[in-house]
């Protein structure tokens, strides 16, 4: 998949866009806290997390994120109350229907990675459909992770890469880093810039282990129905005075 070719920037960010993160991923954590602290079930902290979702969409399309990945449901989530699952299933429906609209009126393309297994078929049905209108857009990508975990990732990129050498189509001596990311959920992906983590977790729970290899990360305190526009740009602002050594020394 590849990166956009134009990305309309029109803000008065202090930060240039050249010091901007190109590919900026979310664990999105906190929903049942911040739920629970009002009194509220866990599943309105969910909901209340949707309308963090829009701010947060909007406002990197904004900045020129040329890429927003999301961190929406673990494959060990589904470890949760049944009715929390089915919940979340209909959160991501609706969300598919009612923000299409949006979606192709702010010129993104979406793109879903993770197993397609225990999601319900008219969930499915509804997420090929927005990713199928969405496939001539040429604005920043929307990627959501969906039943996906990292090491299942791999699992699942090994096991390609097996059956080519089994196959006579791959010699296991040209087997690179390269020949890895391709075959992950995240093949032709700009690896993220940045992550950021809400509710003050310091774990990176399952979620693109290989990519995030040389990502610089942010965590705040706050809970993902916190997260607001300005909490982004502080992410931004942090990441831009960073200074990125890849292994290597400053210059």
């Amino acid at each position: 998949m590849s990166t956009p070719s134009t990305i309309s920037v029109t803000d008065d960010f202090e930060v240039p866009l050249d010091r901007r993160p190109r590919h900026i991923a979310v664990i999105m954590d906190g929903n049942g806290r911040w739920a629970q602290r009002r009194g509220l079930p866990r599943i309105e902290g969910h909901r209340h997390g949707v309308a963090s979702v829009r701010r947060v969409v909007e406002e990197c399309n904004r900045l020129g994120i040329g890429q927003l990945t999301l961190y929406c449901l673990s494959s060990e989530n589904w470890k949760r109350p049944q009715g929390e699952l089915d919940f979340l299933m209909h959160l991501l429906e609706q969300y598919m229907i009612e923000q299409r609209g949006d979606i192709l009126r702010q010129n993104l393309r979406i793109s879903v990675i993770g197993r397609r297994d225990g999601i319900p078929d008219r969930v499915l049905a509804q997420i090929d459909k927005t990713i199928e209108l969405s496939r001539a857009n040429t604005g920043p990508m929307l990627c959501l992770a969906i039943n996906y975990g990292a090491r299942a990732e791999m699992v699942d990129a090994v096991r390609a890469i097996a059956e080519e050498v089994r196959d006579g189509r791959l010699d296991p001596n040209d087997v690179t880093e390269a020949t890895i990311s391709d075959r992950l959920y995240t093949a032709g992906m700009p690896e993220p810039d940045l992550l950021i983590r809400t509710a003050g977790e310091m774990r990176l729970s399952n979620f693109l282990l290989w990519q995030i290899s040389y990502a610089e990360v942010w965590v705040t305190e706050r809970t993902w129905p916190e997260f607001d526009e300005e909490l982004l740009r502080q992410a931004v602002r942090d990441y831009a005075r960073r200074v990125r050594r890849f292994g290597g020394l400053e210059e």
